[in-house]
C-alpha cells in the first residue's frame, strides 16, 4: 500500500512543510512568518499541489488528543493556542488564522497531541502543568526515534525562541520541562519566578516570548546562564529516568553553531539529531510527517504505535489544582 503524507511545524521562526512518500522526503517548502501572517492559505495551496495525501499533520500547537480538522471548533482551537480574550498574542494570531485555514481545507488534516496528553506520562508529572512539551516537541522525539526505534534518551530543542527538555524510555515519552516551565530559551525566559511574575503582571503571551539570551545585556553571563540551565534541566530528568544519550535538535543548531558545540562539551558528547535522507526542513516538521506516515499505516506506524498517541486524552487544562483553575 502507498502512503502519501506531510507534515508541519509552525514553529517560530518559520513554517516547515515535509512531505513523506511511503516513508521517503518527496517534497518541502519553508514560509516566512509574516508571509503566513498575510496569507494563511499559502502552505494550503502548496498542499493542494502536490496532493492527494492519506493524512496531513497539521499545526497543532499544545495540541489535541488526535482530533481531525472536520471535529476542531472554536474551543479546540482556543487549546491550541491558549492566549485570553483581548490579548494581541506575539507569535500566536498567525497560528490561529492558519489553524482555521487547515480546518478549512479538504485537506485530510489531523491535529496532534502534546506531552502532556499522553497516556506515557505519569498523572503526577502532569499536576499544576501545561507545557510539558507542546505537540511539535513530541514531532521531534518522532524523529529521533526514527533512527533509535524503542529507544531511552533525552531530546534537548534549542528552539528560535523556547528550550524544552523531554525524557524518552524504551520509544514512550515519560516526562517533560516544556518551553514556558522549563530551562531559558533564546528568546523565553523559560520558567517564570512566581515573585517576577506576580509583580509583572498582569502577563500577556507576548510576556512569555521575552526574557531569554536575546534580552540580557550581558552576552557572555546570558549564554553561561542558557548553557548551565540546559545542563540543570537534563539532570533533573535523569534523577528520575535513567537515560545515558543526549540529543540535541532545533534551530539553534543552525543559527549559533558556536554556542551549541560549547553546550555538547557541557553535556559530555551529546549528539545532533539526524535529519531524514533527503531533508532540510526544522527536525519537529520532519517528525511531524513521520507521525502522519505511522497514522496513516506506512513505514512509521510501529514507531507511532510506541508513542502511543492514540490513547492521548483529555486538554491541556486539565491538571491544574489552583482554585482559580475551576478545579
Amino acid at each position: 500500500m502507498s502512503v502519501r503524507v506531510a507534515g508541519c511545524d509552525p514553529g517560530t521562526s518559520s513554517l516547515d512543510v515535509v512531505i513523506l512518500a511511503d516513508g521517503e522526503v518527496c517534497a518541502e517548502a519553508r514560509f516566512a512568518p509574516d508571509e503566513v501572517r498575510r496569507d494563511p492559505r499559502a502552505p494550503i495551496r502548496w498542499l493542494e499541489e502536490r496532493g492527494p495525501f492519506d493524512l496531513v499533520a497539521g499545526p497543532s500547537g499544545y495540541g489535541l488528543p488526535l482530533l481531525p480538522a472536520a471535529r476542531c471548533g472554536p474551543r479546540e482551537r482556543e487549546l491550541m493556542a491558549l492566549v485570553r480574550p483581548g490579548d494581541d498574542a506575539h507569535g500566536v494570531g498567525g497560528f490561529t488564522k492558519l489553524v482555521e485555514a487547515f480546518c478549512e481545507s479538504a485537506l485530510p488534516v489531523v491535529f496532534l497531541p502534546g506531552v502532556v496528553h499522553l497516556p506515557t506520562v505519569p498523572a503526577h508529572r502532569k499536576i499544576n502543568r501545561i507545557d510539558l512539551g507542546t505537540a511539535d516537541k513530541v514531532c521531534a522525539v518522532a524523529l529521533a526515534l526514527a533512527r533509535r526505534p524503542g529507544g531511552t534518551f533525552c531530546l534537548l530543542e534549542l528552539g528560535s525562541a523556547f528550550t524544552c527538555c523531554l525524557a524518552v524510555e524504551r520509544g514512550r515519552i515519560v516526562d517533560g520541562l516544556g518551553g514556558t516551565s522549563g530551562p531559558m530559551g533564546w528568546q523565553s525566559a523559560g520558567a517564570w519566578d512566581g515573585e517576577a511574575a506576580y509583580l509583572l503582571s498582569p502577563l500577556s503571551k507576548h510576556d512569555l516570548f521575552r526574557g531569554g539570551v536575546h534580552d540580557v545585556g550581558d552576552e557572555e553571563l546570558a549564554r553561561l546562564a542558557f548553557r548551565e540551565g540546559c545542563v540543570k534541566a537534563v539532570a533533573s530528568l535523569r534523577a528520575c529516568t535513567a537515560f545515558a544519550e543526549v540529543v540535541l535538535s532545533g534551530r539553534l543548531i543552525e543559527t549559533q553553531p558556536a554556542l551549541v558545540a560549547r553546550l555538547r562539551q557541557d553535556l559530555a558528547g551529546a549528539s545532533e539529531l539526524e535529519s531524514l535522507p533527503g531533508a532540510s526542513m526544522k527536525h519537529a516538521a520532519q517528525g511531524a510527517a513521520v507521525i502522519a506516515d505511522g497514522l496513516a499505516g506506512g513505514r512509521w506506524a510501529e514507531l507511532v504505535r510506541g508513542l502511543e498517541l492514540r490513547g492521548a486524552s483529555g486538554t491541556a487544562l486539565d491538571h491544574l489544582a489552583h482554585p482559580r483553575a475551576g478545579g
